[in-house]
Order: C-alpha cells, then sequence, then structure tokens
C-alpha cells in the first residue's frame, strides 16, 4: 500500500486531505502531482484511485472518506461540474465542514475556470446545472447551492498559460 493511503486509528481522520477532481480533466496531470507532492511530504492523502478497495461500494466508501478528512481539496476543472460523484462529494464536504465547528476546511483549487464559473456567475457549470434540475434530480439544489459556497472561498487558481495565483473574491 502506497504511503498515501494509510488509515489512521479510529479515533482519529483517516485521512489528512480529500481530494475531489474530475478525472477526465486532471487525473494524469495536476491532480497527480499534487496527490505525489502531498504523499512524499507524508500527507495521508485520498485520491479515488488509489484508495478505494476492489469489491466496496464506491458511494459509500467515498462518502466515509470525505467525513473522515481534515481538508478538502476540490479542484474545479472544465468538466467538474458534469460529474455526479464530484458534486455529490462537495456537497458532502460542505455539511461536513459546517458540522466540524471549525476543525475542517476547504482549500479549493480552479484549474482554467475562474471562481464566477464555481458560483454559477456564469454559463460554464450554470447550463450543466440546468440540465440536472430539468431531469428532476433531487440533489441538483444542493448541489448549487455547494458550489456558490466553495466558490467563494479563496482558493488557488491555476492557469496554464499564467501558472498559480490565489483567487480573488470579487469575480
Amino acid at each position: 500500500m502506497e504511503k498515501g493511503t494509510h488509515s489512521r486509528a479510529s479515533s482519529g481522520p483517516s485521512y489528512e486531505v480529500f481530494l475531489s477532481f474530475r478525472g477526465a480533466d486532471t487525473r494524469h496531470g495536476f491532480t497527480d502531482h499534487l496527490y505525489h507532492g502531498m504523499v512524499d511530504a507524508g500527507i495521508i492523502v485520498f485520491r479515488d484511485s488509489e484508495s478505494l478497495h476492489v469489491g466496496k461500494q464506491i458511494g459509500g466508501e467515498l462518502l466515509q472518506a470525505i467525513e473522515n478528512s481534515k481538508i478538502y481539496i476540490p479542484i474545479f476543472s472544465e468538466n467538474y461540474a458534469s460529474s455526479d460523484w464530484c458534486l455529490r462529494e462537495l456537497a458532502c464536504m460542505v455539511e461536513c465542514t459546517l458540522k466540524s465547528n471549525g476543525k475542517k476546511e476547504i482549500l479549493p483549487i480552479f484549474l482554467d475556470v475562474e471562481p464566477a464559473d464555481v458560483k454559477l456567475k456564469t454559463n460554464l457549470y450554470r447550463q450543466t446545472l440546468s440540465k440536472r434540475q430539468k431531469t428532476w434530480c433531487t440533489e441538483a439544489e444542493s448541489w448549487e447551492k455547494a458550489l456558490i459556497e466553495v466558490g467563494k472561498i479563496k482558493g488557488w487558481n491555476w492557469q496554464k498559460d499564467q501558472g498559480l495565483r490565489h483567487s480573488s473574491h470579487d469575480q
């Protein structure tokens, strides 16, 4: 088992960091580098491809990993909102953070998207959510609230042509 996937005793969080990302967008690039950098630094990280166990239900195991993590890093990319699982994870992160009395936090990364996209002030994520609402997806309202809430958190912008910079609250 890789160093970044160990569990701790049941009295504490199993993971220090939970990574949420759209695999097709970032798995073999940005997320891979971030994950390995944290693991090399001794941080216990949950990333689905290394931490999910064969034969277990994915949904229950993912939600348990979120509940048992201290820090959440959603990596917002162009297609993040097109994944029901990414949006479920995000809603769960927001819920767990609110219940934690300041013991958990969300540190967003905006990868080639802007906080305004995540706050649904542009069409990028808003159109995807509108489609879900038209299909009577009961979770769509909680997903919308979670996106807007996390979009307000100061995070990091990563633009391929500009590198890393802090996100602005003004967008």
